[in-house]
């Protein structure tokens, strides 16, 4: 599965791109931050950062959107900025007709870390560390996007995941040779545990339930 997360932002839009695996294991396809000056007039802002998103998603053609849920602040207009960035993706992705997930900053914290109050730095050493990158992209801005991949991808129910995987790692050929499964970190363990837990208590819901 290919997914494409966006930290909704108007000076700064963070946008990351991974495939994830039928084994959950996670690779970096591109990250970038989609950048504005605070001098421009606001609706030139909303068109570099529209044209900034359709062009990533027609060239990268991910399979799923996720996006950071927005959520109430002091800041009236940076509440409102995010918010106008968040419709202009989500009017991008559903012009593709591809499925958008929402999540909030403690899902993701959660879904990569383990844990729900994690700081930014923790978080982006997650990140690097699930996709093996020897550096912690930055600016926090592009590290957020990721995880917010990442923690759609690994928040999908499996079979997704392999209607998304190619025929031949489905059924143990050239490509599944290529791929070793990967090993588990202590945040998907963590997930994983809590959504058999869920399963346990609630089987008519399955655990996969979509937020």
């Amino acid at each position: 599965m290919r997914v494409l997360g966006i930290d909704p932002g108007l000076t700064r839009c963070g946008v990351g791109i991974v495939d994830v695996s039928q084994n959950r294991r996670a690779t970096l396809v591109h990250v970038t931050v989609i950048r504005t000056p605070a001098g421009e007039q606001h609706e030139t802002r909303l068109l570099t950062i529209s044209d900034g998103l359709e062009r990533l998603l027609d060239e990268f053609k991910p399979q799923r959107v996720a996006l950071e849920r927005v959520f109430a602040d002091t800041n009236v207009s940076t509440v409102m900025g995010t918010a106008q960035v968040s419709g202009i993706a989500m009017l991008a992705a559903v012009k593709r007709k591809l499925p958008i997930g929402m999540h909030t900053p403690t899902e993701v914290k959660a879904a990569v870390t383990g844990y729900g109050q994690a700081d930014k730095k923790q978080v982006g050493t997650m990140v690097a560390k699930i996709l093996r990158l020897e550096v912690i992209p930055k600016p926090a801005d592009a590290a957020d996007a990721l995880a917010l991949a990442i923690c759609h991808a690994w928040r999908s129910p499996l079979g997704a995941l392999a209607a998304a995987a190619p025929t031949s790692d489905l059924h143990g050929g050239a490509a599944s040779r290529q791929q070793p499964v990967a090993r588990l970190t202590s945040a998907q363990a963590a997930w994983f545990a809590a959504e058999q837990a869920a399963k346990a208590a609630s089987p008519e819901r399955s655990g996969l339930r979509q937020r």
